[in-house]
């Protein structure tokens, strides 16, 4: 993770700075905040937080638990795939995250809006867990039908999910990144050649 290239270095760098335009756009009106970094219905009202509300935190300790968990299971990831790979799957499993948390509330209840990066590093945690070399070797010596491993995949996104909830925690959001990381874990979806990989 050492060196100027590291995609956590840089993630992190890109929260704090997202952190202080929240701030600066908080002392004009909070409803600048909510239109440039929340993830709210309709989602056509503000496309680009799709984006923004990836790398946005409601407070300084969102954004310093979000870090932590970035650091702690983004750090292999990185290190064995490129820059691009990393902050493409970031940003995007972050927004597949982000987008089913406010559509499906919806759908069950009342919509949600929601901002953070809790659903990208989810998506890291379950690629981390599916895409090791101890579950690589497994995978290998037993043979499970893709059906299996979905099933089980979810079981374990459902009992991680159920172990962070909290009031106002995205708990759609959480499982889905889980359950989208895994699953590109499973495919290799990161995996480049050693002389490609940033750090390798």
């Amino acid at each position: 993770m050492t060196g100027s290239g590291s995609p956590i270095v840089e993630t992190l760098a890109v929260f704090v700075v997202v952190f202080v335009l929240q701030w600066v756009a908080g002392l004009f009106s909070l409803a600048l905040v909510a239109g440039l970094f929340v993830l709210a219905p309709p989602l056509e009202a503000n496309p680009w937080t799709i984006v923004t509300s990836v790398y946005a935190h409601e407070n300084l300790s969102h954004l310093l638990s979000n870090g932590v968990a970035l650091v702690l299971f983004g750090w292999p990831i990185a290190r064995a795939t490129t820059r691009l790979r990393f902050h493409l799957f970031f940003v995007t499993t972050g927004a597949i995250a982000g987008v089913s948390q406010v559509v499906l509330s919806g759908v069950v209840g009342n919509p949600t809006a929601v901002l953070g990066a809790s659903g990208a590093v989810f998506a890291l945690m379950g690629y981390l867990l599916a895409g090791n070399r101890l579950s690589d070797g497994l995978a290998a010596r037993v043979q499970v039908s893709p059906v299996l491993a979905l099933f089980v995949f979810v079981v374990l996104g459902v009992l991680i999910t159920l172990a962070t909830a909290a009031p106002r925690v995205a708990l759609i959001a959480h499982f889905t990144g889980f359950l989208v990381g895994a699953m590109a874990g499973r495919a290799g979806l990161l995996e480049v050649p050693r002389r490609q990989r940033q750090f390798g």
